[in-house]
C-alpha cells in the first residue's frame, strides 16, 4: 500500500507497534525447555490483549499464530511439540492484522550455547537490512535493496535464500512490489514515497536453496545448514525509511 491518510498512519503506527510488543515477548521466552507450541500461545496472548488477529491464519489459514522456524527451517515453521534446545537458531516471524492494516516484522534468537557461527548468521542478516535501508529511498530502484543486502551477506561470507523475498504490505500481506535479496535486473519498479514495504535479508550458513517439507508450510535449507531471518515493515520517504515494526 501507499500511505495516503493520517488514518492511514494511524492504522499502520498500531499495527506495527503490536508486531514489536509481540516479537518482544516471544524473544524474551525463547529459552531452552520452551516449546515453540508455548511461545505461540504468548503470541495469541499478546494480540488478543491487542485487539489483533494472525495474519496468516487469517489470509492462508496458516495452522498457528506466528511463524516459528528452529536451526534448518528458514521460515514457515508451524508451532508444535518441538522445545528449543541450548544452541538452537530461532527464527520469530510475527504478521498481525489490526483494523484492516497488517504489518510483518522477524528476528532471529540464537539461544544460550549457541557457536560463533550461528552468532555471526545473524549479525550478518541484522547488517545486511541495515545496509538495505540505505537504499530504500523515494526515486531509487526496488532491486537496489537487493543489491544492497546480497554485497553485505556476501562480505560476511554467508548466502542469500534467493528463492524467497520482501514484499509490498498494508492492507494484506503480500502486495506489490516484490523486494528481491539480491541484484534482479528484471526488477525494474522504482520505490515511491509513502509505499510500505518488508525488507527481509534470509541468509543461510551454506547452501542458498531450500525445500519444502511435506507438512506444506515449513522451508528449509536444501543442505541442512542454518538460516537466519531480519525483517521490519517500513515505510518509504525521500530520507531514512520509517520503521513502523520497531516503535
Amino acid at each position: 500500500m501507499s500511505i495516503s491518510s493520517e488514518a492511514d498512519w494511524r492504522g499502520m503506527r498500531e499495527v506495527g507497534r503490536v508486531v514489536r510488543l509481540t516479537l518482544d515477548a516471544l524473544e524474551g521466552r525463547a529459552v531452552p525447555g520452551v516449546s515453540t507450541a508455548e511461545l505461540d500461545a504468548v503470541a495469541a496472548s499478546v494480540f488478543a490483549a491487542s485487539g489483533a488477529r494472525s495474519a496468516p491464519a487469517l489470509v492462508y489459514g496458516f495452522p498457528g499464530t506466528v511463524l516459528i522456524s528452529v536451526n534448518d527451517e528458514v521460515v514457515h515453521g508451524i508451532p508444535g511439540a518441538r522445545r528449543l534446545q541450548r544452541g538452537d537458531v530461532v527464527k520469530l516471524d510475527v504478521t498481525a492484522e489490526k483494523d484492516g492494516y497488517m504489518a510483518d516484522a522477524a528476528r532471529t534468537v540464537v539461544l544460550a550455547g549457541g557457536g560463533d557461527r550461528a552468532m555471526r548468521l545473524r549479525a550478518c542478516a541484522e547488517a545486511a537490512f541495515a545496509r538495505a535501508l540505505t537504499a530504500a529511498r523515494a526515486g531509487y530502484l526496488v532491486t537496489g535493496i537487493g543489491r544492497a543486502i546480497e554485497h553485505e551477506v556476501r562480505a560476511h561470507g554467508f548466502a542469500v535464500i534467493r528463492d524467497l523475498s520482501g514484499h509490498g504490505i498494508g492492507r494484506a500481506i503480500h502486495e506489490f512490489p516484490s523486494v528481491p535479496n539480491f541484484f534482479d535486473p528484471r526488477q525494474k519498479d522504482v520505490l515511491t514515497e509513502g509505499m510500505v514495504v518488508a525488507i527481509e535479508p534470509i541468509v543461510s550458513s551454506g547452501s542458498s536453496r531450500v525445500v519444502e517439507d511435506r507438512d506444506g508450510w515449513t522451508i528449509r535449507t536444501r543442505d541442512g545448514s542454518v538460516a537466519a531471518h531480519y525483517e521490519h515493515t517500513v515505510v518509504i520517504t525521500r530520507d531514512a525509511p520509517i520503521l513502523l515494526t520497531a516503535a
